[in-house]
Order: structure tokens, then sequence, then C-alpha cells
């Protein structure tokens, strides 16, 4: 799986990054989602040119123009709650792209820091000979990811996948590159070193999913 750091390079990215980051500010529900689909859009916009395109005739008033168009026929599947507005970002860009929603959370069983991840909820279209982008702004132990790509098998077999991530981990990127196939391609902003032991991105930012939309109880 080839990895493709956005961060890597200087961009108007760190912004939107330090400010999902900053304690004083990501407490603003609406700016950290819009930050969130910001940079949904800059990945995707990334994305677009590794698709495949063909040449389609436009009329304009003065005559005509030939322009080169993506051709894939792409499904976005975001990871429920918190890739919602990573979801909207990539949609924003891909507006005429099939979608897929599927929830993906952490279950503790015995009320302490070891969690699994269940899957419940799934709706997604036929991935068969598509290129499946799937969206989760938090990349901690790769796991979501994981299992979700298990759930969707049944779905059909894509041609292409790309994931989207806001934020990784060392340990989870290694954790993908073991797990995915080599027809995948993880575009992320930037990757953090550590975890801690609840398995939480250091220093990244805090819960996206709460972060976004408050929060909730534990299971």
């Amino acid at each position: 799986m080839e990895v493709q750091e956005i961060l890597k390079n200087n961009s108007i990215a760190n912004k939107f990054i330090s400010q999902l980051r900053d304690t004083g500010i990501q407490t603003d529900r609406m700016r950290f989602r819009r930050n969130i689909e910001r940079l949904g859009e800059i990945m995707a916009y990334e994305l677009s040119k590794e698709l495949e395109y063909q040449t389609s005739e436009v009329n304009t008033p003065l005559g005509k123009s030939n322009v080169p168009m993506p051709k894939n026929e792409l499904v976005i599947c975001s990871i429920l709650r918190a890739g919602l507005p990573l979801h909207q970002g990539i949609l924003n860009y891909f507006d005429d792209a099939e979608n897929s929603f599927i929830s993906a959370y952490r279950h503790h069983p015995d009320n302490d820091e070891k969690f699994e991840i269940l899957v419940e909820y799934l709706a997604s279209p036929s991935l068969e000979g598509k290129t499946l982008v799937l969206a989760d702004p938090m990349l901690a132990t790769g796991r979501s990811f994981v299992n979700v790509l298990k759930a969707l098998e049944s779905m059909g077999k894509p041609e292409k996948i790309h994931l989207v991530s806001v934020i990784g981990s060392d340990e989870g990127v290694e954790y993908l590159k073991s797990e995915f196939p080599e027809n995948s391609k993880l575009w992320i902003t930037t990757i953090d070193h550590e975890l801690d032991k609840n398995g939480y991105i250091v220093p990244g930012l805090g819960d996206a999913g709460d972060l976004c939309y408050g929060n909730k109880l534990q299971h």
C-alpha cells in the first residue's frame, strides 16, 4: 500500500490542522467540522490526479473544447460518525459519486482501556470494479479501516481503494500496509508517532467524533 502524506510539503493544510489540534479553537464545533471538510477537499483534489481520464467534447458559445474528464466509478464510504464531515469534503469534489455509510466504534466490554472495533450498520451500493474511497479522519490502530474493509467484502471487489484520513499514527499506518491489498493508497494529512494506552493518537487532537458532534455515552 502506497502512502501520500500531504504535510510533507507545506501548504494551507497546515493552518487547518493547527486549528483542529488547538484546544482554544477546536471546541468551536462548526469550525472543527469545516476544517475536516476542507482537508477532505484538499485530499480529494490530490487523489483526483490519479484517476483515469477520457476526453469529452464540450460546446462553448464560440466553439468546441476537448476536456479530459475522470471516468472512474467512485463510491465514497465514510465511517460514522466522525467520518461525515470528511465524507462531505470529498463529495464536494466528486459530486456524482455513489455513497456508502458504515458504523465502526470502540466497544469496551470490560469497561477498561481494552477495546474491540464493532461494525453494526452498512448501507452500500455494489463495489464491483469501482473505485472505493474510504474516509475516516483518525487512523489510530488501523483496526477500524480493516474491519470496515472486511464488512464490505460482500459488496463486491473494487478495482482500486483509496483511504482518506486526517491524522494517523505510525503504528496504524504500518498495520494498514500489512492488511490492505496492493491496489490501495492512503491519503493522509499528517502522521504522529505515538499511541497512548487507550489507543489514542499523541499529540493527535482528541476524539474527533465528540469534537464534531458532542460527547457520547460509552458502550
